[in-house]
C-alpha cells in the first residue's frame, strides 16, 4: 500500500510551475543564444562553465519557491558572485533579459542577483536542493541536460522533479525539436506515491517503471559523456565480465536517471576516477533523480551498496560513487564493482 498519499501536493505543484518556467527559459537560451554562438557563458573557479540559462533558471525557481515556502532554505549550485564582476556585466544583462522575457515583466539586475542568491542556503531539517542546469556541457553541445529540484526532509528525499527539455515525452532516445518544447518531458516522484512522466505542457502523464531485465548480459548501461565524471574503463570491464557487448548510452546530467526510470536503460554507474578517489558527490546532482528511479521500482546506492545519505551537508560525504539500477541486477553489479576496484 502506498504511503503519504497526498503529502507534499502543494510542494509538487509549486515545483512543477517553477521547473516548467525555467525549462522554457533554458530552451529559448539554448536555441537563440548557444545555438547561434552569441555568448552567454562564463568559466567558474573550478573551470566548469556556467551560462545565462544556469543563472536565469536558478533565479526563477528560487523566487517561486521562496514566495510559496519562505521558511525553506534552498541549497543550489550557483550564486551571483561571478555575475556582479565588472567584466561579466554583459552576461548579467543577458540573464536579466532572459528572466524578464520568461516572466513577462521588468525585474532589474539587483532583483535577479538577489533571487539567484536565495539558493545560498544551508542544509537543514527541511530544505530544497537545486541544480539549474545539470549537464551544462551537454547544454552547450545542444544535447541533453536536466533541471533538477528536490525537497529533502530529515535526511530523506521526499520530492524529486527533473525537467528534461531535450528529452522527448514520446521517444526517450530522441531529442525534442528546438521549436517544440511542449513535447519535452518532466519526471516527478513523491516518496511513497510512485513516479510519473509528464509532458512539459502538462497535458499528458504516464507512470514510470524500470525495466524487467535480469540477465546482466542484456543490461543497457547509461553513462556520463565526461571522463572526469566516472571511470569509463572500469565500467567497460564490468560489462565485459558480464559478457555484455552492448554499447553504453552516453548522456549528460540527471537525464540518465530519467532514462533508467523509463526502462530505456537498466544501469547507471558513477565510479570514482583513479585520480579523484576522494571525491564525494554533490547532493543536487543526485537527489531528484535517485528518488525518481526508486519510486519507479529501481534501486540507488553507493558503490558499496549503501543507501545515499542526504543529511550530511552539501555532499554525499558518507557515500562513495553511485550505482543505480532496475533493482533486479543490483547485487550482481555491486559485487562486480567490488571485484574490479578490489574493495
Amino acid at each position: 500500500m502506498k504511503k503519504n498519499r497526498g503529502c507534499f501536493e502543494e510542494e509538487k505543484n509549486v515545483g512543477l510551475e517553477a521547473l516548467i518556467k525555467a525549462a522554457f527559459l533554458c530552451h529559448r537560451v539554448q536555441k537563440e543564444m548557444i545555438g547561434s554562438r552569441k555568448g552567454g557563458i562564463v568559466e567558474k573557479t573550478d573551470r566548469s562553465p556556467a551560462t545565462v540559462a544556469d543563472y536565469g533558471a536558478q533565479a526563477i525557481i528560487c523566487r517561486i519557491l521562496k514566495d510559496a515556502f519562505p521558511n525553506d532554505p534552498i541549497v543550489a549550485e550557483e550564486n551571483s558572485s561571478l555575475l556582479i564582476r565588472p567584466e561579466n556585466q554583459p552576461l548579467l544583462e543577458l540573464t536579466v533579459n532572459s528572466v524578464e522575457q520568461t516572466l513577462g515583466r521588468k525585474v532589474g539586475r539587483q532583483a535577479v542577483c538577489d533571487w539567484i542568491d536565495l539558493g545560498s542556503g544551508q542544509p537543514d531539517g527541511r530544505f530544497w536542493t537545486l541544480d539549474p542546469i545539470d549537464g551544462t556541457k551537454g547544454f552547450l553541445r545542444l544535447d541533453q541536460y536536466a533541471i533538477a529540484l528536490a525537497l529533502i526532509v530529515e535526511h530523506k528525499v521526499q520530492l524529486g522533479l527533473l525537467a528534461c527539455p531535450n528529452l522527448s515525452f514520446h521517444s526517450p532516445v530522441a531529442s525534442c525539436p528546438m521549436d517544440n518544447p511542449e513535447a519535452a518531458s518532466l519526471s516527478v516522484a513523491v516518496a511513497g506515491e510512485g513516479a510519473y512522466l509528464i509532458s512539459l505542457d502538462r497535458r499528458q502523464s504516464i507512470p514510470l517503471r524500470v525495466s524487467s531485465i535480469s540477465d546482466p548480459r542484456q543490461v543497457r548501461l547509461v553513462e556520463s559523456f565526461e571522463p572526469s565524471h566516472t571511470d569509463h574503463q572500469t565500467q567497460q570491464r564490468i560489462l565485459q565480465g558480464f559478457e555484455n557487448s552492448l554499447s553504453p548510452i552516453r548522456m549528460d546530467g540527471q537525464t540518465k536517471y530519467s532514462l533508467l526510470a523509463r526502462g530505456e536503460a537498466d544501469l547507471y554507474l558513477r565510479l570514482p576516477s583513479p585520480e579523484s578517489s576522494g571525491y564525494r558527490e554533490k547532493i543536487w546532482d543526485h537527489a531528484a533523480g535517485s528518488l525518481i528511479v526508486e519510486e519507479a521500482g529501481g534501486v540507488v546506492s553507493d558503490i558499496h551498496g549503501q543507501r545515499l545519505d542526504f543529511g550530511r551537508g552539501k555532499e554525499l560525504s558518507a557515500n562513495q560513487g553511485i550505482a543505480a539500477s532496475n533493482g533486479k541486477i543490483h547485487q550482481a553489479v555491486i559485487e562486480a564493482i567490488q571485484r574490479q576496484l578490489q574493495l
